[in-house]
């Protein structure tokens, strides 16, 4: 990075009141390639493809795919311009407060880190429970024996694993980080590649186009299975969608690694939509691939078939031979890890930008940067929050159905899209008063920020829902009660025990001290990074 472009990334951020104390080593593509990473195809695809096929079938995924993307880019296109005109690591954070006050910055700080959080361990859940899978297709004797037989502590044990491994990554430095994320994106892209073709030439049959774009399939349990009507197409269906929602996420990465990022106004703002435009096209033409080479539907979701009902591992095993079976899941898991690496580091960063602004416990500890300009404490508790909140995946839903991990799915989801329709529905009442950065959308944006904030408030209502009938109190299967805890969808537990938690503390105590960002120029503890 030249000198004159290093002096203009420090003086940008210096008139949002912050000094350089990350390392500014990225590139753009490397901000670019932290959230392509974050989003990866390799793993949203796959480890919620079960969520799309058991509540919308084909449909959900053939169709359903493209026209959330492209909802989904319009949110992008939007944030884009925020972070154009604000690059720091606080991101959404920064811009709602920036904007609305302090208040409406403290409660949007929260959710996006609870959002980052989230992701970060259903990421990390995901990649152990291919690795589980993985070191199973090579040992007669594993599944039967490892820690009892049971496969949800043994994923468990592997998400722990997992954990520690990108832990030990991202405290050695940012700039190993930096080549890593150039890494993940040739083998997402190579991967992925490698992956369409299995599924094209691997299966001795495929399925029509009339079956990919038309079948409809609904083993969610509600409405008595039926795959049309009302229920369906309007309680059932958009349930599905979450497969999109939930893998075209994380984008947000490009704005948190922005004061890492040399020319992050122009560099995080095309980090994030371009992301979210190339992984839309690659993971449709993954999907598709799947659909088409699904061998047995019947099969697939048939709650005995090894895996579970919808579950990707039972739709490869039908229709892939052992060997390219295993190539499939080993390139899924390796990039999965090469997600949650970069989910950990965008988690870290948001912490400690939300830190170094007062607004958490231990803020003091939480902002600290090592000599390596890498927040280490935040790196840490992201973790370990993370795996605290995945501890109901110790306990089975009766459905067979990984209802936990579908619940931190939806956390995550909920968690990041709502509180990017804060800041962009701000920018949209602000109108002509916002001061844009050099990346803009021009007069557009007041009709884009509308249709992202009505696709969030729509979508995060239905993640709310029950995902299986038991999951629901008082529910009784030919007249006996089924409701069991273990199938609850969480998430408006965690979401309501975090916004009561909220508004009793900014009552009693936080407003009377949290003001908002805090500029940290005349800060003495502050570190500073000068010439990185």
């Amino acid at each position: 990075m030249s000198t004159e472009q290093r002096n203009a990334d420090e003086d940008t951020l210096a008139s949002l009141g912050y000094k350089q104390e990350l390392a500014r080593t990225w590139s753009a593509f490397s901000n670019f390639a932290i959230s392509f990473s974050i989003i990866s195809i390799l793993a949203g695809c796959l480890t919620t493809f079960g969520q799309a096929w058991n509540n919308g079938g084909p449909i959900a995924i053939s169709i359903g795919w493209p026209v959330i993307s492209l909802f989904i880019l319009i949110i992008g296109l939007c944030m884009s311009e925020l972070v154009s005109a604000y690059p720091t690591s606080g991101g959404i954070y920064w811009w709602a407060a920036k904007l609305g006050g302090a208040k409406v910055g403290y409660y949007t700080g929260w959710l996006n880190l609870v959002g980052l959080i989230a992701i970060l361990a259903s990421v990390a859940y995901g990649a152990a429970s291919f690795l589980n899978v993985f070191i199973d297709l090579f040992s007669d004797s594993y599944a039967e024996s490892f820690l009892g037989g049971n496969y949800l502590y043994q994923q468990f044990f592997w998400f722990i694993v997992v954990m520690a491994v990108v832990i030990s990554i991202n405290v050695f430095s940012s700039h190993l980080l930096a080549i890593i994320n150039n890494v993940s994106v040739w083998w997402h892209v190579f991967g992925a590649a490698i992956v369409v073709a299995i599924m094209i030439f691997g299966p001795d049959s495929h399925q029509s186009l009339s079956y990919v774009f038309t079948e409809r399939i609904n083993n969610s349990g509600f409405f008595g299975g039926e795959s049309n009507g009302f229920g369906f197409w309007f309680a059932v269906l958009p349930l599905g969608f979450l497969l999109t929602q939930y893998t075209i996420t994380g984008y947000d990465a490009s704005a948190h690694l922005s004061e890492e990022t040399h020319g992050a106004a122009h560099g995080a703002a095309r980090g994030i939509w371009q992301s979210i435009f190339y992984s839309a096209i690659g993971g449709w033409i993954l999907l598709l691939s799947f659909v088409f080479a699904v061998n047995d539907p019947d099969k697939l979701s048939s709650v005995d078939n090894g895996y579970g009902p919808g579950s990707i591992f039972a739709l490869l095993d039908g229709a892939l031979s052992s060997t390219l079976f295993k190539i499939v899941v080993f390139i899924s898991m390796s990039a999965q890890i090469y997600c949650t690496t970069a989910c950990l580091t965008a988690t870290s960063r948001m912490m400690f930008a939300f830190s170094r602004d007062g607004a958490l416990p231990a803020s003091g500890a939480l902002r600290k940067v090592d000599g390596k300009g890498v927040p280490r404490n935040a790196v840490l508790a992201s973790a370990l929050v993370g795996i605290i909140l995945t501890l109901p995946a110790l306990y089975k839903s009766p459905s067979g159905a990984p209802t936990a991990f579908y619940a931190v799915v939806s956390i995550g989801v909920i968690g990041l899209y709502v509180c990017f329709a804060i800041p962009i529905f701000l920018r949209w009442k602000a109108g002509d008063s916002f001061a844009p950065g050099p990346w803009t959308l021009g007069s557009k944006y007041k009709w884009m920020s509308l249709v992202a904030v009505a696709e969030i408030t729509v979508t995060s209502i239905y993640f709310l829902f029950p995902t299986v009938p038991q999951g629901i109190p008082g529910h009784k299967t030919d007249g006996v009660g089924d409701f069991t805890w273990t199938a609850v969808n969480y998430t408006p537990i965690v979401f309501g025990v975090l916004l009561i938690s909220l508004w009793v503390a900014w009552h009693l105590n936080v407003k009377h001290w949290f003001t908002g960002p805090r500029s940290t120029l005349d800060d003495p503890d502050a570190h500073t990074l000068s010439g990185s």
